[in-house]
């Protein structure tokens, strides 16, 4: 099989797992457990809320919650924050971006030039989104009855929300509401960097790349935490600057 199947491959077998999932859960919901009480109309519509958000109206940020007494989100919730995530059309669009942008620098040279060799630089870069995603959103969250969600402090001093933000990588909430060492992500991000050598150029595999692309990709996780913990307050301070200057 050619890399360029093997990739679009990746990409339609987390589909399927996904369609399989919503599938069983929709013919059967699984019974509420006694110690976890169902969720009211509220807390599901705020659910729903927060997964629209978009920064500046646009790019997704459904993975942010500013609630830290939130409830533990549901097998099929964490699989919802994964599809929305990974295949909105705004994440389509810049994963197009990125593939063009690779064709132009002319990375991946076996991929070739052309519609051909646009269409396997997209793919690798989707599969590389769709694989994340689905580890370190929906698989080991599920798994290891971790929270994916960001939980936003919002509160205190810059140093101490930086310092919290960044934390957050291998800082996480479980399910049950305590603390424990962030697997998802880290195990997340040597998954999906592991899976990358099925559809990478022979050039582009090996244990030392794997380990380098899984490293950025926690390093671009932290950063990601920083955006969400600060984006809110930007945003206030853009808006109510904007209000104030046709006041004054």
């Amino acid at each position: 099989m050619s890399s360029y199947a093997r990739l679009y491959s990746v990409i339609i077998f987390f589909l399927f797992c996904g369609m399989s999932l919503l599938g069983q859960t929709s013919q059967s919901p699984a019974p509420q457990s006694p110690a976890t009480p169902p969720k009211s109309a509220d807390e599901r519509e705020i659910e729903r809320q927060e997964q629209s958000q978009r920064m500046l109206g646009v790019i997704p940020n459904f993975g942010t919650t500013s609630r830290q007494d939130a409830s533990p989100l549901s097998g099929r919730a964490k699989f919802r924050l994964f599809y929305k995530s990974a295949f909105d059309p705004v994440e389509l669009s810049v994963v197009g971006l990125q593939a063009a942008v690779s064709q132009g620098e002319d990375e991946f040279p076996e991929y070739g030039q052309g519609a051909a060799g646009f269409g396997k630089r997209y793919g690798s870069t989707l599969a590389d989104e769709v694989s994340s995603g689905f580890f370190a959103n929906y698989f080991y969250p599920v798994l290891l009855k971790e929270d994916p969600r960001y939980f936003r402090l919002g509160e205190g001093s810059i140093k101490h929300r930086l310092g919290y933000a960044l934390l957050q990588e291998v800082d996480c909430r479980t399910d049950k509401g305590g603390r424990s060492f962030a697997w998802e992500n880290i195990l997340g991000a040597f998954t999906a960097g592991g899976l990358s050598n099925a559809y990478y150029p022979q050039a582009e595999r090996g244990f030392g790349l794997t380990m380098s692309r899984s490293a950025i990709a926690i390093g671009y996780g932290s950063l990601g935490g920083m955006v969400d913990e600060f984006y809110p307050d930007i945003s206030r301070w853009l808006f109510h600057r904007r209000q104030k200057q046709p006041a004054d």
